[in-house]
């Protein structure tokens, strides 16, 4: 099967994408991990066990597990004349700006580096140390440490969620907020422009040249129609704007209603995926914290041109609004922790409404939520449990570490 087609976020997962982490871990120091987006440290072989184990559920489950790294070096195997431009593309936006280091780093990574093992270095990151002597090519490099990064390696690439989000035959290839997750949608951009199984397959209906930042933890195929985005720390109103009309004036993408839900701008409410996900049909965890009066915005094509929107403010309960958006009765909201305060709190940190479906009422989640998880084989989930002692530390769960790129209806 190639291209994309995901219309809903339960429907039988097919294909999914995955990063395997990799050495970029290996870069993260204490001083430095707020402005790499994390809290804490992984250990990486550990890490890397665990997400293996990730990826052996989802086939057994029945999907096709495709690697960020891996289509990304078909890419290059294929057309060996982009590899100049990619790692020039690449050193500019990782802050090399003039082009002496650029044709210095240029030459290094073409010489030690081939194949996977050069797409994987680009992730990582180039040290000083790294380059020999390089005293003699500027005053900042005679008085910089010899660990200091000349670019900064991209540890959060196993949140495959974010970059770009598969909507309908379409992505969005996002802007990212931080700075520091910008250049992770390079690879994206490649592989949709020139990977046999997407070329001239995957519409765009964003692009990551874009002002407003749009990541895609926080957009959920609600139905065919219906998309969902969250309004949050790390999406912007003026994204889903650009978003919607772009989706709006493609028929074949069906989409025809974007609700926005406005959530707390904190790390805590990331995405909307950090505090609600879809489980089956009409079920759904959920962060106890939203539940309550909830801001929602309706858009839709005005009536004379798709160029326009109509928005309107939507009120009601979550529940109602699923019901009514979903076209589907009796919907249910199982909260994070079993509504507890002080087990809603631990396990929302360790994502614990953070799901991943691979079938309806079928879920990945992490093994340490023990609370979350009993309530949710309660009420009839089938709850396939994953190991995540070191993955958790990046404050993302099994939804954020996979981006489904086909699901069955």
């Amino acid at each position: 099967m190639t291209g994309i087609c995901v219309r809903n976020e339960i429907g039988p997962l097919k294909k999914v994408l995955l990063h395997r982490p990799g050495r970029e871990l290996l870069h993260l120091t204490p001083d430095r991990l707020p402005e790499l987006l994390f809290d804490d440290i992984p250990y990486l072989r550990a890490a890397q066990r665990e997400h293996d184990a990730f990826a052996a559920i989802l086939r057994e489950a029945g999907a096709e597990v495709v690697y960020l790294e891996d289509l990304m070096t078909e890419v290059l195997r294929l057309y060996p004349e982009l590899t100049e431009q990619f790692l020039y593309q690449w050193l500019s936006e990782g802050n090399i700006k003039t082009r002496r280091w650029q044709d210095k780093l240029y030459a290094w990574l073409t010489e030690k580096f081939q194949g996977k093992a050069l797409v994987e270095k680009t992730m990582e990151g180039i040290t000083l140390r790294e380059m020999g002597n390089v005293s003699a090519y500027s005053l900042q490099d005679r008085i910089a440490p010899p660990d200091d990064l000349l670019v900064d390696p991209m540890p959060n690439l196993y949140f495959t969620r974010d970059p770009f989000a598969s909507v309908g035959t379409g992505v969005l290839l996002n802007r990212m907020h931080y700075p520091t997750r910008r250049r992770e949608t390079i690879y994206a951009d490649y592989i949709f422009r020139y990977h046999p199984d997407f070329a001239g397959r995957v519409k765009r209906y964003y692009g990551r040249d874009l002002h407003a930042s749009i990541e895609g933890g926080d957009v959920l195929n609600l139905t065919a129609d219906t998309l969902a985005i969250g309004i949050s720390q790390r999406t912007m109103p003026d994204g889903i704007e650009t978003a919607a009309r772009s989706l709006f004036r493609d028929p074949d993408a069906q989409i025809r209603t974007v609700l926005a839900f406005e959530i707390p701008a904190c790390r805590a409410f990331m995405h909307l995926d950090t505090v609600f996900t879809q489980i089956d049909t009409a079920r759904y965890t959920v962060h106890p914290a939203i539940l309550g009066p909830l801001t929602v915005y309706e858009i839709t094509p005005d009536s004379v041109s798709t160029d326009e929107l109509h928005i309107r403010q939507v009120d009601g309960s979550l529940e109602h609004i699923l019901e009514t958006y979903t076209h589907t009765g009796g919907v249910e909201l199982i909260p994070c922790g079993g509504g507890d305060p002080i087990a809603a709190a631990r396990e929302q940190w360790n994502d614990g409404s953070n799901t991943l479906c691979v079938a309806p009422g079928k879920i990945v989640v992490y093994q340490r939520n023990d609370v979350t998880n009993e309530l949710l084989r309660e009420r009839g989930v089938q709850v396939l449990e994953m190991p995540s002692s070191e993955l958790s530390r990046g404050r993302g769960g099994p939804r954020c570490m996979s981006m489904p790129l086909i699901r069955g209806q």
